[in-house]
């Protein structure tokens, strides 16, 4: 990397995609920064001269993104800005050969496993004891915990085993070992991510341990929330939902992704769950963990889909009342089992059945908002934004879910809890007044 002395170099990180991607720019920043390399993430001063741009491979939009950004940075480096721009994540494991051809100005592309050698590439030293150690790119409150790597699942749809190979847990200790530090640093909630969430200890520990896992991390202390993202539904350990019940600190939300509803749809993605199976597991999930929140992201336009299957899916979400649910449309990926069936449902289609199925759960969500009216509910403080507070209920994650917007006439610390009652509900917020305990 002698570009300039090790010193004056600056690296920039900027991540695209999903909350794993963000845990592993915030582990290479931990790095970078154990070798005393400055280094700062979505840097808006520009006054760095080395970019690292961590991308995302999930779907089309998000290659775009991803291509896009590379790009800018290139041309930034063109104008003499820019000293060296690397690229890693999962665009560059999948996608490597054709863009080291297509984008030659990138100094080097790494893939999604290859910390060491991107280190190496800056001069710097992969310290193993720093288990854990990152910089967060999140506020200080939160933080994801990514619990395992990889995924031994095998839907047509999904290239994420290509990018990111074969499911490997982390082991129980070190996970909360990394939660025991992030509560040092302030977090007062962690979200525990992975590829697949209840696939994990099968690998380490011969049997699913998500569970113990719970326990353990329930167990540290100053920990408010642990909340619980991406649990296939097959196979699910039912067991866990025991911890989630007498843990007070876990959240009591669960974020399953479904992807359809429609038997045929489910047979064609490989799901190896049918529609009558899911609506058992869920009835079983709410009287075990009464009020649960579950969360769910669906698929539009999947090869073959018809207007029957779209019929279906809006009456699974009629009866199911999901509390949440986010939808994608189909994104045809190569080397996938689903890219041999053919792309046959037009892009606008896809769009239009997409916004037709949200409009469904708009009405269930402000339903479900309505009979908050009245409650008080405990709230986490995330920002302050135009002069009003805004935070989250436990039945919220970052971004992707609801937010409440909480009236007080007093200055509330961001990322501590308050109780709030609420007063108005809106399709997808909240809204209520601080309640003085």
């Amino acid at each position: 990397m002698k570009v300039r002395t090790l010193r004056k170099d600056k690296v920039n990180i900027i991540t695209l995609g999903c909350s794993k991607n963000m845990v592993d720019s915030e582990v290479l920043s931990g790095q970078l920064m154990a070798n005393d390399i400055n280094v700062v993430h979505e840097n808006t001063r520009l006054d760095h001269n080395i970019v690292v741009v961590n991308t995302c491979g999930f779907i089309d939009k998000a290659k775009e993104e991803s291509v896009n950004t590379i790009l800018d940075q290139v041309s930034l480096k063109k104008k003499g800005k820019l000293d060296k721009v690397y690229v890693t994540g999962c665009l560059s494991q999948r996608y490597r050969d054709d863009l080291e051809k297509e984008i030659p100005e990138v100094d080097a592309w790494f893939g999604t496993m290859e910390l060491p050698l991107i280190l190496k590439e800056m001069e710097a030293d992969y310290k193993a004891e720093l288990l854990g150690e990152r910089m967060l790119a999140t506020p200080r409150h939160y933080a994801y915990l990514k619990i395992s790597e990889g995924c031994n699942r095998t839907c047509s749809f999904c290239a994420i085993p290509l990018m990111r190979g074969a499911h490997v847990s982390r082991p129980i200790e070190e996970l909360v070992k990394e939660a025991e530090g992030l509560v040092r640093k302030g977090v007062k909630e962690v979200m525990l991510i992975a590829q697949e969430l209840t696939y994990y200890g099968l690998d380490l520990y011969k049997k699913r341990q998500l569970n113990e896992l719970l326990n353990k991390l329930a167990d540290v202390e100053g920990l408010g929330w642990i909340r619980l993202h991406y649990a296939y539904p097959s196979r699910f350990p039912i067991e866990m939902l025991d911890v989630m019940r007498e843990r007070k600190n876990i959240c009591n939300y669960l974020d399953m992704p479904l992807q359809h509803a429609s038997n045929n749809m489910l047979k064609a993605m490989k799901r190896q769950i049918t529609r009558e199976e899911m609506e058992l597991l869920i009835a079983d999930i709410r009287s075990k963990v009464p009020g649960i929140c579950i969360r769910t992201t669906l698929i539009a336009g999947f090869p073959g889909e018809t207007r029957a299957d779209v019929e279906e899916l809006k009456d699974f979400l009629r009866r199911m009342r999901f509390d949440r649910v986010g939808i994608f449309t189909y994104s045809h990926e190569e080397n996938t089992s689903a890219h041999g069936l053919g792309d046959n449902v037009p892009a606008e289609e896809k769009e239009a059945r997409a916004q037709e199925i949200m409009e469904v759960q708009q009405e269930i969500s402000l339903e479900k908002n309505q009979e908050k009216v009245g409650q008080v509910l405990k709230v986490i403080v995330d920002k302050k934004e135009a002069g009003r507070y805004l935070g989250r209920t436990e039945f919220d994650s970052v971004e992707v879910d609801n937010e409440v917007v909480i009236n007080t006439g007093k200055k509330l610390p961001i990322g501590e809890f308050v109780m709030v009652r609420i007063t108005k509900a809106f399709d997808y917020d909240l809204e209520g007044d601080v309640v003085e305990m």
